[in-house]
């Protein structure tokens, strides 16, 4: 294993495009060859140039795999830079990106799975999972059930291999002491938390909620959502109607997330389901407490009433209750923080990560065996 294609063709920067990016440096750090398959001008391609990584410029959708033209110049690609693995974590890459990787003989073809909802039992899929991926990684053991439940008679359970995703700690503590951004300043009460898309997945309706219980107990406290998306106006209108304009703060994307951690005191997720927590462990890693449903690859990540606090899903007012709990209890919140700034070292550091990944490549199943 020699050189190394990460395929991500996404248009928006999330968490599956960091991972790219993060893995991507870290095989170059590591004496690989590295390239990025992606859209030019994507947040990903943008951020990869200015990291100095080279960009094959390549962008699929749910039907590029039925284009003979894209299948050609992929091959041409593979043989070209003699790759030899290529990693992918979107359905439309892989279909595309992992047909032609069997086609020209790629050795190892890989799926980082970072979806904790089921794969769909198609013909396509089964031909992917039995016949074209060598390697298969979840990002929580909540996330290789969901890959087993449809797809178990076509997949060798032995080559769904769990790696949690790991943060760069050094990057998170060199952010200790930065300006507070302007937004946080001279604000009321406790500081609670939020990042992530504003989609209905992500559950910020319940957070909105949430603070309009905790407004009717009077309780001072300003909750920041950070992150874009398809919910932005509905949230609005919730916000609105319960007259929270003071109390909750839409910030839009933030880009510098460690600093948004380590400038709140409570983190809370209200996700329906997350492959894995990301910015749980972010928050973890800034010493902060978390409060989640007690869902999903949840309990994975928070150690209930140790590092954070687990809430029955969709209890609202257990959730009120924890949150009040936290807000009321300083000695608490700090306990929890530094329990949690534990865990992260022992179990979530990315360099560590990154290591079991690459051994799983080259110890994993041979791709000769499939």
């Amino acid at each position: 294993m020699r050189n190394v294609c990460f395929f991500n063709t996404v248009s928006f920067w999330g968490g599956g495009e960091k991972l790219h990016l993060e893995y991507a440096l870290k095989f170059k750090e590591r004496d690989y060859n590295v390239c990025l398959a992606t859209g030019k001008g994507s947040p990903l391609a943008l951020k990869a140039e200015q990291a100095g990584l080279a960009i094959f410029d390549i962008r699929a959708g749910n039907l590029s795999f039925l284009n003979p033209l894209k299948y050609l110049r992929l091959y041409r690609f593979y043989k070209t830079e003699k790759i030899d693995t290529v990693i992918f974590s979107g359905s439309p890459d892989l279909k595309l990106g992992g047909f032609a990787a069997k086609l020209s003989g790629v050795a190892n073809i890989v799926y980082l799975r970072g979806l904790a909802a089921p794969v769909k039992n198609s013909l396509i899929n089964r031909i992917l999972f039995s016949r074209v991926l060598t390697h298969i990684v979840a990002n929580s053991e909540e996330t290789r059930r969901t890959i087993l439940q449809n797809l178990k008679t076509s997949v060798d359970e032995r080559k769904v291999n769990v790696i949690y995703h790991g943060i760069d700690l050094e990057l998170f503590d060199s952010r200790i002491g930065s300006e507070i951004p302007a937004v946080f300043r001279n604000r009321p009460g406790i500081l609670l938390g939020n990042a992530g898309r504003l989609t209905s997945q992500k559950g910020q309706q319940y957070l909105v909620e949430m603070a309009r219980r905790l407004k009717q107990k009077n309780i001072s406290f300003t909750l920041f959502i950070a992150g874009t998306g398809e919910m932005k106006q509905e949230l609005e209108k919730m916000i609105g109607a319960y007259d929270l304009q003071k109390e909750v703060v839409l910030m839009g994307f933030v880009e510098e997330v460690e600093t948004f951690m380590h400038a709140i005191d409570i983190f809370i997720l209200t996700s329906l389901w997350e492959g894995f927590g990301y910015v749980i462990v972010e928050a973890m890693a800034a010493c902060k407490p978390a409060i989640a449903f007690d869902i999903s690859s949840n309990p994975e990540i928070i150690e209930d009433n140790h590092t954070g606090l687990l809430v029955d899903f969709p209890d609202m007012e257990m959730f009120c209750d924890k949150v009040e709990s936290l807000i009321r209890d300083e000695s608490l919140r700090r306990q929890f923080g530094r329990n949690g700034r534990e865990r992260v070292e022992k179990c979530f550091q990315l360099d560590d990560r990154i290591t079991e990944f690459e051994n799983y490549l080259l110890n994993g199943p041979a791709s000769d065996s499939i």
